[in-house]
This record gives C-alpha cells, sequence and structure tokens, in this order.
C-alpha cells in the first residue's frame, strides 16, 4: 500500500499504519511517500509525534480527530450500470437533510422514504452535506475531512447504497458540498501546508490565489471529482461561492465546471454544477464560451425573498427591499430583483442584469423554503407555522409555474409542523458553550430572548426537527400533499410550464394579486386578506387545479384571499 501526503514545509513527515511509524520520502512538488501494509493510519510531521488524520480521508470511522482508514471504491458492488443520468431542464429538486429525514437518520433509513419522492414527481434528491464533522449531529457544513462520509449516517458504503437505491428509482442524487470554509474542530489541514488564506464569517478561507495554491485547488477540484466519480453522484450544489476568494484569471469555478463537463463526457451522462451565490452575477451559470464560469444552474434568493415577503409581509432586513410595489412580478420575468441596482440591506448597488434573451430559467432555482431560510430563522420555524394554508399554496403554485426549476424543502409538500432548527453536537465543551453563546447573542440583536432560541448542543433541538411521517396522512397535510402532487405533475403535462424562455414570461401584478402567464396558461392568485377581481389576459376555457373557491370568468377571476386558479 502507498501512503502519500502534500507537505510542502515540512522537513520530515512519517507515517504511522497500524501503530507502526514509517519514513515518508520526500517528493517533487511538497510531496511525501511511503509504503506500508495496514489500514489505520497518520501522519507526523517534523518531530512532532502528534499524528493527524489524512487531509484527502476517504474515511473516518473515529471521527475527525482520529487515524484514516485505507478504503477501496472499487470494492462496493454498483447495480446503476444502467442508469444514463438526468438533465436539470425540466427537473423537480428536493432537499433533505440525512440526520432529520427519518427517525433514524441513516442512508438506509432514507433510502425506505424514496418511494414518497417517486409519488410527488421528484426527479433530483438534494442531500446536505455528508462530509465528516466533529460530533454526530449537525447540519453538515462544518466538514473537516471533504472525503470522508460522515459515519453516524453509514459511512461510505451507505452513501453508496443510497445513491444506487435513487438511480434504481430514477432519481438522480445531487450533494451539497462546502468548499468556501472549515469547520472549527478537527480543520487540520494548515498544518500541512499553506492550505488557508484568511477568514471569512464562517471559518478559514482556502488559499485558491497564493503561493502553494496549485495544490490546494487540485485538493478542491479532485474532491468534487471524486464525488461524482466514486459515489456516482450525479450533481453538486456549491455552498456559498461568493465566499470563495480568489484573484486568478481562470477562478476556481471556471476550471472545476471545464473538469466536471469533461468527465461528463468521459462518464456518458450529465453532471450539473448548481452555485449558491450572494453576488446576482449571471456570470457564474453564462457558458464558458460566451466569457462566464459555465456553472449550470444556481439558487435564486431574490425570487425566495420577493415570495416570503408576497405570503408573510416581513419587510425587515434583506427584505425590506421586496416589499416594493411589483418585486415578485420582476423576479419572475427577469431573475434578479437587484440587478445592479440600489440594495438598502448592502447600502449600496448590487448584482448584474440577467440576458433574458440567451440565458434559460432553468438554471435558476426557485424555491418557497431551503434549510438556510428555515434553520436560520431564531426558532426554525417553517412557513406553516404562521402561513394560511391557502397563502401557502398561492406561493407553491407560483414556484412550480415559474420558468425556473423548482425545489422543494423536506417536509414542505405537506406543510410539515415540525421545526428545521439549527444544531449542532461538539464533543468539546469549550466550543459547545461559544456556539450556544454565539447563536442567543445573534437572534438577541433582533429582539429575541434567550429562552426563545432552541439550544443547538441540546439533543431534544434535533429530534424536534425530525419529519413526522405520521403527517402525510392527516387532514390538512394530506391536501397540500395532494396539491404539491398535482403541481408537479401538470408542469409535466403542459410543456408551457416548464419552458425555460425567460422571453414567453409575462406577469400582472398590482396590490395582493397576480397572474402569471406562461404560453396558453394562466395562473392568478391572491396572497392578501381581501377579496379581489383580476384580469386573465385571455379568454378561459377551462380550469386545470384551483384552491379555496375561486370564481373563474371568461376573461376574469374572482378570488377570495388565499386561493388560486390555474386555468386555460
Amino acid at each position: 500500500m502507498s501512503f502519500s501526503v502534500w507537505a510542502p514545509l515540512a522537513e520530515r513527515a512519517r507515517v504511522r499504519v497500524d501503530g507502526i511509524d514509517h519514513e515518508m520520502t520526500a517528493a517533487d512538488g511538497g510531496w511525501w511517500h511511503s509504503d506500508a501494509a495496514g489500514t489505520e493510519y497518520a501522519f507526523l510531521l517534523g518531530d512532532d509525534d502528534v499524528p493527524l488524520p489524512d487531509p484527502r480521508s476517504r474515511r473516518q470511522p473515529g471521527g475527525v480527530h482520529a487515524p484514516s482508514r485505507v478504503y477501496d471504491h472499487d470494492a462496493f458492488r454498483w447495480t446503476d450500470r444502467a442508469w444514463t443520468g438526468r438533465q436539470l431542464p425540466g427537473a423537480v429538486l428536493y432537499e433533505l437533510h440525512i440526520g432529520t429525514f427519518t427517525p433514524g437518520g441513516t442512508f438506509d433509513a432514507a433510502v425506505d422514504r424514496l418511494g414518497h419522492l417517486v409519488d410527488l414527481g421528484i426527479t433530483h434528491v438534494e442531500v446536505l452535506p455528508v462530509n465528516s464533522f466533529d460530533g454526530t449531529a449537525g447540519w453538515g457544513y462544518d466538514g473537516v475531512l471533504w472525503g470522508a462520509v460522515h459515519e453516524p449516517y453509514g459511512g461510505p458504503d451507505g452513501f453508496k447504497r443510497f445513491v444506487d437505491a435513487c438511480h434504481a428509482r430514477g432519481l438522480a442524487v445531487v450533494l451539497d458540498v462546502v468548499y468556501n470554509h472549515l469547520g472549527p474542530s478537527g480543520a487540520y489541514l494548515d498544518r500541512f501546508g499553506p492550505y488557508f488564506a484568511g477568514r471569512n464569517d464562517w471559518g478559514p478561507g482556502l488559499n485558491l490565489d497564493g503561493e502553494g495554491s496549485d495544490e490546494v485547488r487540485r485538493y478542491v477540484i479532485d474532491n468534487a471529482l471524486g464525488w461524482l466519480r466514486d459515489f456516482h453522484v450525479d450533481a453538486l450544489r456549491l455552498d456559498a461561492v461568493h465566499a470563495l476568494a480568489d484573484r486568478r484569471a481562470t477562478h476556481l469555478l471556471e476550471a472545476l465546471a471545464a473538469e466536471v463537463d469533461a468527465l461528463s463526457a468521459a462518464l456518458g451522462r450529465p453532471l450539473t454544477l448548481i452555485a449558491e451565490s450572494d453576488l446576482n452575477d449571471p456570470k457564474l451559470v453564462t457558458a464558458r464560451e460566451a466569457g462566464g464560469y459555465g456553472l449550470h444552474a444556481q439558487w435564486s434568493d431574490d425570487l425566495h425573498h420577493a415570495l416570503h415577503v408576497a405570503l408573510t409581509g416581513e419587510k425587515t432586513g434583506y427584505y425590506t427591499d421586496f416589499a416594493a410595489p411589483g418585486a415578485l412580478a420582476k423576479t419572475l420575468r427577469e431573475v434578479f430583483f437587484h440587478a445592479g441596482t440600489w440594495s438598502s440591506f448592502r447600502g449600496r448597488a448590487h448584482g448584474r442584469p440577467v440576458d433574458t434573451e440567451t440565458v434559460p430559467g432553468h438554471r435558476f432555482l426557485a424555491y418557497l423554503q431551503n434549510h438556510d431560510q428555515i434553520g436560520n430563522r431564531a426558532t426554525g420555524d417553517r412557513l406553516s407555522a404562521t402561513v394560511p394554508p391557502g397563502v401557502l399554496a398561492c406561493g407553491a403554485a407560483v414556484v412550480f409555474c415559474s420558468p425556473f426549476t423548482p425545489m422543494v424543502f423536506m417536509g414542505e409538500e405537506w406543510a410539515a409542523s415540525t421545526p428545521w432548527q439549527f444544531f449542532a453536537s461538539f464533543p468539546d465543551p469549550e466550543l459547545a458553550e461559544a456556539v450556544r453563546t454565539g447563536r442567543r447573542r445573534e437572534f438577541a440583536r433582533h429582539g429575541w430572548g434567550e429562552a426563545e432560541v432552541p439550544d443547538p448542543i441540546d439533543p431534544a433541538t434535533v429530534e424536534r426537527s425530525r419529519l413526522d411521517w405520521s403527517e402525510p396522512a392527516r387532514p390538512g397535510h394530506r391536501e397540500m400533499l395532494d396539491l404539491y402532487r398535482r403541481l408537479i405533475a401538470l408542469r409535466r403535462e403542459h410543456p408551457a410550464l416548464a419552458d425555460p424562455r425567460l422571453t414567453e414570461v409575462d406577469v400582472d401584478s398590482a396590490g395582493s394579486w397576480l397572474v402569471l402567464r406562461r404560453g396558453p396558461l394562466r395562473l392568478a392568485c391572491n396572497f392578501g386578506g381581501e377579496p379581489v377581481t383580476v384580469p386573465l389576459g385571455g379568454q378561459a376555457s377551462e380550469t386545470l387545479l384551483a384552491w379555496g373557491s375561486p370564481v373563474v370568468g371568461d376573461t376574469t377571476a374572482d378570488l377570495p384571499p388565499g386561493t388560486f386558479a390555474l386555468v386555460r
């Protein structure tokens, strides 16, 4: 067995294999190598006798501070050889967290619920990060060993079984990966070499453009390719790419997109990169031959914010600007509300317009809720906790009738009553207390009392956040689930609803009502508290789907509060 590690500043390196130390030989580029027999291993740098896990570890059965374990990808018996993948246009995504999706909180337990997703009409399952992090429970965004699958979920074989099972049911798998920072416990990369460069809001950031950054960039790209190739994942969601500090002529994202496209050609199936970005810059999803980075899609927070204001009436913080008349209509037509325009939250102009003539809408994900927008509220409350069912239904109708790629957060489809709260389980008492007090201070600035903010370290916080799978059959939840099924089915039955051409979108709105026209179809919604009569902008011949008791005439619709009608 050959062991290798990049440690360009070390004068000596050893590898401890099954308790026995072996000297390593220096090679070009700062790499060290040694041959030894065994399965448990760790590296020792210089004369330090503290063993460190492999930065490129494939398995960490003892946690992020323990030795790494040799893992053979070729030993797993895949059954998905006939899988040809799924493209993003026409897709419907479902975001889930393995630890709280089921009572068991494992990959194998999640497999038992995949039939629900197939019945709902989902095409892509987006999984929150499964890389190794310290502790047993957490969101996954504090990972420190990016190539090792979190053991409490089932480890690497468990994740492969999950992906294999998804493919057997026609579901593509999207994996959330975090390259913008490392977590606060177990981040040993800087002991090996110049991996870090500064900090961002969440932790140490990577050195992507300084001295020694070639190997750091390779570290990121190899990790991404590994998920797609070795775990058969179909797409990656790249967390907060605006926090990737890279001043090179070829940005890391562009380099990554080029290599993923090459791997896609080699594997013969679509591979997709989806960014989360706060930049409102269409360059991310513009093709490389047109001067962009060549990513395939990005989340659309502006649409979320505009919908959130329309549904809830919240107008504080970054929601303030989205209370402007016509904000929702603008985002449906133009994607970005802030497109080189003033952002009061930032105190400056923000964003750049999307070229609606050339950029298709499927490159932007639309959602009512996601893990961030729920979990980063003080109590982790879902929209269903405060918004009437009819208004929720209107919001869902807008998402699924939009020209964008829809995404559902787990449990949203049945208006789950369970919250999804922020939780962690750091074993270090000092770190756990720092997370606890930091969370409470953060929300105290927004008027929340300490007693109102759930303790993120308390195991009860995780338990509260698990889905209750008895709810979908109950009154109130059952009707919402049926609505989501019908909306997804209609999106497939009527090509105009999935048409990604932004030039084909027409929207009218005033006050609490909105009419979205998609080819021969008209969606009329009333988000407000008073009845309204809205012009349909054409002759109505048939009502395809309705919520509440709208009255559809020839050219107008009378909408009570919290109702919608989709007509043809």
